[in-house]
């Protein structure tokens, strides 16, 4: 289980990177006045880099067998997830308005997102069994 979580873990990390590459190409990083992303900057990289550390922590108690660092890593894992469903919440919301402004996560595609979010929720469900059976 530990395993299989890490292996969905690392295919979610290649759909959040597709979708960081296209929310950045089109410059929803820029913030004031020009800003063309109604995600912060702060939200996107603060769910990148907990997620990324949730990762190494996860890779360390795969190393180790450690409880505490599997616990750990879903703590981590979880408050990524928070983040990660405010910014489908407003993605979402976006979408749904169609004269809303076009952002640069408007350009996300559908099949992408969701298979992100699908990953990334059965990679919480395999790490909190992991975790669990550690």
């Amino acid at each position: 289980m530990a395993v299989a979580a890490l292996i969905t873990w690392l295919v979610t990390a290649v759909g959040g990177f597709v979708l960081l590459g296209m929310w950045m190409a089109k410059g929803g990083h820029r913030t004031g006045r020009d800003s063309a992303s109604r995600f912060r900057p702060a939200l996107v990289f603060g769910h990148l880099l907990l997620a990324v550390a949730g990762l190494v922590v996860w890779i360390a108690y795969l190393v180790n067998d450690s409880a505490g660092l599997a616990w750990t890593a879903v703590v981590l894992l979880a408050v990524v997830a928070a983040l990660g469903f405010t910014m489908f919440a407003i993605w979402v919301s976006q979408v749904r308005d169609g004269r809303a402004e076009v952002t640069a996560e408007r350009h996300f595609p559908v099949a992408v997102v969701f298979g992100h979010g699908a990953l990334a929720a059965t990679t919480l469900v395999l790490a909190l069994l992991a975790a669990v059976d550690a």
